[in-house]
């Protein structure tokens, strides 16, 4: 089973155009295959056309949110609801082509676990989507360590293994690359072709690349730091105390030195905020230890992955209680 799942937001007019594509790959490829569509609070008629592909063809299935959540809660509930073995998330604007599944699934079929899509002849305005673009995935992939010429491409093609458990928040679903990495996944990138926009308006402006920097700075973090996060607060609570004892030193120097009292500068009190700052952080790395290991023992989550074991009996469980 092949799941597609398209978030649709404001999207009328592109979606039977698209629907009817889909449908024509994916019956002269001959598997079996149900398109999710997940309307993400549409205002504009599009909730009506949906509903009238269900009940016209049981391959669509049609989840509404009761408002707007974004693009990453709509594709995160397309794959909750999917049930293929293989998923594939595409636009909802029909800029991407149905044409390129059978391409990515042959990829798959080569051992891979994620074939993501390339954009490399975007069709879409240069100044505000392709340059920044291009500089964030620049940005993406020399801070990931994942090489990927376009992370905010839509269409990707996910074994359901490596997502299962993946869970996606603000505006990380550029950033599902990543975690399928974290996951072990072999993943490969396949040029696709791009469609200029025909209907609707782009829903992202030049903001979304805040964003983007804000969200890959999380990403980093939950990659280095997750189950070590004392490593990162501590480290600022001991550069913090550092530069306390400095302050606090250069200000007895000047006093025993220059004779200029404590009052003449600001150097006492930037001793005493630094060395604040420093217990603040000691105490919310504490705290972040804490909370980590509630994560993982409240759930029985396990800190590795085993990909596959020979002649291993199943492993043991004890009860933390």
């Amino acid at each position: 089973m092949i799941s597609i799942t398209i978030p649709i937001y404001n999207e009328r007019e592109a979606i039977t155009p698209l629907f009817t594509k889909i449908r024509e790959v994916m019956d002269r490829l001959g598997k079996p295959y149900e398109v999710i569509f997940v309307n993400d609070g549409s205002h504009d008629g599009s909730a009506e056309v949906l509903d009238q592909l269900a009940a016209n063809y049981s391959q669509a299935k049609i989840i509404h949110f009761r408002r707007n959540f974004g693009q990453t809660a709509a594709m995160m509930a397309g794959f909750d609801y999917a049930s293929g073995e293989v998923i594939i998330p595409m636009d909802g604007d029909y800029q991407n082509d149905p044409e390129d599944i059978p391409r990515m699934l042959a990829k798959l079929e080569e051992g891979y676990d994620v074939c993501s899509g390339w954009r490399r002849d975007r069709q879409d305005n240069a100044l505000q989507r392709n340059i920044p673009s291009m500089m964030a995935n620049k940005l993406i992939s020399f801070i990931s360590g994942v090489r990927l010429h376009d992370f905010g491409c839509s269409l990707k093609a996910y074994r359901r293994d490596v997502i299962e458990g993946v869970r996606l928040y603000g505006e990380m679903h550029r950033f599902l690359p990543i975690y399928t990495k974290w996951h072990g996944a072999r993943i490969t990138e396949l040029p696709v072709n791009h469609f200029a926009r025909t209907t609707g308006h782009s829903k992202y402006g030049l903001e979304r690349v805040l964003k983007v920097v804000l969200d890959l700075m999380v990403v980093k973090f939950l990659d280095r730091h997750a189950q070590k996060p004392m490593y990162v607060f501590g480290a600022c609570g001991l550069i913090s105390l550092a530069a306390s004892f400095g302050f606090a030193l250069w200000a007895i120097l000047l006093l025993l030195l220059a004779h200029k009292p404590f009052i003449t500068t600001p150097l006492p009190l930037m001793a005493v905020f630094t060395f604040l700052m420093g217990v603040m952080s000691f105490l919310m790395g504490l705290l972040a230890e804490m909370i980590m290991r509630t994560f993982y023992e409240s759930q029985g989550k396990s800190i590795y992955l085993v990909r596959g074991t020979c002649n291993v009996a199943q492993r043991s469980t004890r009860n933390l209680s």
